[in-house]
Order: C-alpha cells, then sequence, then structure tokens
C-alpha cells in the first residue's frame, strides 16, 4: 500500500527521522473505525506505528468490564512490549480510521542496532509506560473513585485538549470512558461530575470537559 493518501498526504511526513525510519520497513496497513488491533494475551511479534488517526489501549475481564488505559495519536506506536515473544499486555482498538505501518520484531531489531537513538527513545518509552502503569494500580489501591477521576482529569494522558480563557477543554470524552479509565460506573462518574459542575469547577457538553479551576482534593 502507497504512504500516499488519497489527497496525497505523505502519511510519514509528521513523523520525527528516526520513527520514519522504522516505519518505511513496515508494511502499511489501514483499519475502519472500532477495529481491534491488538488482543490482550496473543502472542505478537510486531510494533505499529501509528501513521493517522487514534487508537484506544484497554483491558477487559471476563465479566466484560473495561479499564482504559489510555489513548495514542499519530506520530506514535505501540505494541513494544511484546517484542520479547511474550503475550500481549493490552487490547488496542481503534476510535477512529486509522493507518499503520506494521514492524515485524526482525525489522525492528535491525532499525534498532543500526539507529541507537531511536534504542534508546524505545527504553524511555518502556520505562515511562511502567511507571504509568505502577501509578495506575497505585491509584487503583489507594484512591476512592473521586481521587481516581480527578486524577484522570488533571493528567489528561492521551486525550485531546484545548486551551481558552475559560480553561483546559477536554475533547471528545464521554462519561463512559472515564468510568472505565477510574474503574467504575458511568452512574457514579456521571454524578461525581454533575455535583463538580453545581459547585464551578467543570462545565460540561455533550463530548466535553472545561476545567474551570483547580480541582478539591476531597469531595
Amino acid at each position: 500500500m502507497s504512504s500516499f493518501t488519497a489527497s496525497g498526504e505523505d502519511l510519514y511526513a509528521r513523523l520525527p527521522p528516526e520513527l520514519r525510519a522504522l516505519a518505511v520497513r513496515g508494511m502499511v496497513r489501514s483499519y475502519p473505525k472500532k477495529a481491534v488491533v491488538i488482543n490482550e494475551a496473543e502472542i505478537g511479534d510486531s510494533l505499529f506505528v501509528l501513521l493517522k488517526g487514534s487508537v484506544k489501549v484497554f483491558s477487559m475481564d471476563e465479566s466484560g468490564r473495561e479499564i482504559t488505559f489510555g489513548r495514542i495519536h499519530a506520530g506514535d506506536y505501540f505494541g513494544e512490549m511484546s517484542l520479547d515473544g511474550g503475550p500481549r499486555s493490552a487490547s488496542v482498538i481503534t476510535v477512529e480510521p486509522c493507518t499503520c505501518a506494521v514492524v515485524n520484531r526482525t525489522e525492528v531489531g535491525e532499525h534498532l542496532a543500526s539507529a541507537p537513538e531511536f534504542a534508546l527513545n524505545l527504553v524511555m518509552r518502556v520505562i515511562r509506560r511502567a511507571r504509568d502503569a505502577t501509578e495506575a494500580a497505585r491509584n487503583m489501591a489507594l484512591l476512592d473513585v473521586y481521587g481516581r477521576l480527578i486524577a484522570v482529569l488533571e493528567k489528561q494522558d492521551g486525550l485531546t485538549t484545548s486551551t481558552t480563557a475559560a480553561g483546559v477543554t477536554l475533547e471528545a470524552i464521554t462519561h463512559q470512558e472515564i468510568a472505565s479509565r477510574v474503574g467504575a460506573s458511568r452512574e457514579m462518574v456521571s454524578r461525581l461530575l454533575k455535583d463538580l459542575e453545581k459547585g464551578g469547577y467543570i462545565e460540561m457538553e455533550t463530548k466535553r470537559i472545561t476545567l474551570l479551576k483547580k480541582l478539591p482534593l476531597r469531595w
């Protein structure tokens, strides 16, 4: 598949040089919205460079309860945790039509040998995601639902945001997605958000939340 879209857009143009050099080693694949790209626990040997679109990283238990770890946007990559030949640590689903360069483990290894600066980038990425996983586990164990809610709203990790005179706005996010991130029911999250709105801390619109002032540590 060509690296150019029908409109002539170069899918590699916005990638930093070291990531672009890796992406060109892969096979370009397109996925529709809500397509599962990676299944948790499956054995995988490929890394995905996200050229266009965004994806959600999540896990789901046997009862169908979901916990969301975050979103990844174009210009980033995912799937690196299985390059040791082990099972995938989470599932990945597209939240909009996406295009990826899928690079197998052999090609990734050759790129690491030829581009040590990317090898360091990969190590730092793994460390950062391990820290994020540790923080999420600690929050789940030590914080109540409200504490986990404000952690998500204030960190804004993987969320699309914009800043105006009113405050920071979280775009394209639903109460269900927030609930999946904090490990609580949608009803409880909606109730807490409504209370924060009544208190003048946030303003809510459809799939949009604006943080108007510093959120209280306790509620």
